[in-house]
């Protein structure tokens, strides 16, 4: 790609702070792919840690990956939240998320997971794709399987996403305290659920059609699968403390652990979202938390749901009004090849909340 089609293309660490790739050179900032073609971070917002320097040096190609993968995961955030209070909004600057990244609540949770997985997805399909120099598909599944199909074919590499995404992700997180354990957690929720979502495919082989045998490999699953099950979890998320054995005989990763808040509960699994804190008041906007509030936002008025207008204005009630669109209607396909289309006017009612 050139360097001009990347220049507005933007990326994120889980600490919440963005870095984008742009064409001013730097002696402290270039970076180069496998194709020589410079790729410079923008040395203003000091984004990059160290050792995520190192990884993309020594993963040539591996660049675009991630940033597609980060692109996915925000798309997919924004879908699953759509009709909610607070919709996953972002915006131009440092902090996309916004102030949300820096609590402890289920959004800040979701967003941790979401990224993560979009990384490792996009780091996976990338290596079957052969985008990336330093992996492959999996070849490890190779010969027999059942009775009638044996391994074969590009598996995605799953376990090379998983491990890249480990260290370039959880790089960015410091420290050891209770925001510490949890963002590495749901960092981790997010690289698992796209691994337990992998599936098997299969390709027939035979004569004239027949399935006499089949080669198989593993697939990813849709990134809209794993934004599903990521939204399941967020809704059962686990509410957790921070617990301390107090022994010194015990290792680092045992002394320091997330217990559920409420002793009555099982702790949460590696799959479970985890949070700590009460999510903010997304009714209204607030400048100190930094949500906007639902005013402006179109609901749904015959909807009981979360996109109904009683639950999405908060009470506050809503305006409607109307408006005509025209939209291509009617198309016809000819040989060949042409479509041609009507304009077609329609009326829309819509609710907006106040």
């Amino acid at each position: 790609l050139a360097l001009s089609s990347l220049s507005n293309t933007l990326a994120v660490n889980n600490s919440g702070r963005w870095w984008g790739i742009i064409n001013v050179a730097s002696s402290t900032n270039l970076l180069t792919d496998s194709k020589n073609v410079q790729l410079v971070l923008d040395p203003s917002l000091q984004l990059l840690s160290r050792k995520q320097r190192k990884l993309i040096r020594q993963n040539p190609g591996i660049l675009h990956s991630v940033s597609s993968g980060l692109q996915t995961a925000i798309k997919e955030c924004k879908w699953q939240f759509r009709n909610r209070r607070w919709n996953c909004p972002t915006s131009h600057g440092p902090n996309i998320f916004g102030k949300i990244v820096n609590r402890g609540c289920r959004e800040t949770a979701f967003i941790f997971a979401i990224t993560s997985a979009g990384v490792t997805h996009s780091v996976a399909r990338s290596c079957s794709e052969g985008s990336i120099e330093s992996c492959t598909c999996d070849y490890r599944r190779r010969g027999p399987g059942g009775p009638d199909w044996h391994w074969g074919g590009c598996s995605d590499n799953i376990d090379f996403g998983r491990l890249f995404g480990r260290e370039f992700v959880d790089s960015s997180e410091k420290g050891r305290d209770l925001r510490f354990l949890m963002n590495l957690h749901n960092n981790e929720a997010g690289r698992m659920t796209v691994f337990s979502e992998m599936r098997q495919e299969c390709k027939c082989h035979g004569m004239s059609g027949s399935c006499t045998v089949r080669t198989c490999w593993m697939r990813l699953p849709t990134f809209r699968a794993v934004g599903d099950v990521l939204k399941d979890r967020f809704d059962g998320a686990s509410r957790v403390i921070y617990g301390n054995k107090g022994s010194n005989r015990a290792s680092r990763v045992e002394l320091h652990h997330l217990e559920p808040e409420n002793p009555a509960h099982k702790p949460p699994s590696p799959h479970d979202l985890v949070y700590f804190e009460k999510s903010p008041n997304f009714c209204t906007y607030s400048g100190k938390t930094g949500t906007a509030g639902t005013a402006g936002r179109f609901c749904n008025s015959s909807s009981p749901g979360l996109d109904g207008c009683e639950l999405l204005c908060c009470g506050r009630g809503y305006r409607t009004r109307t408006q005509r669109v025209t939209e291509r209607c009617n198309c016809t396909f000819h040989w060949c090849c042409h479509v041609s289309c009507l304009n077609c006017t329609n009326t829309q009612v819509l609710h907006e909340c106040l």
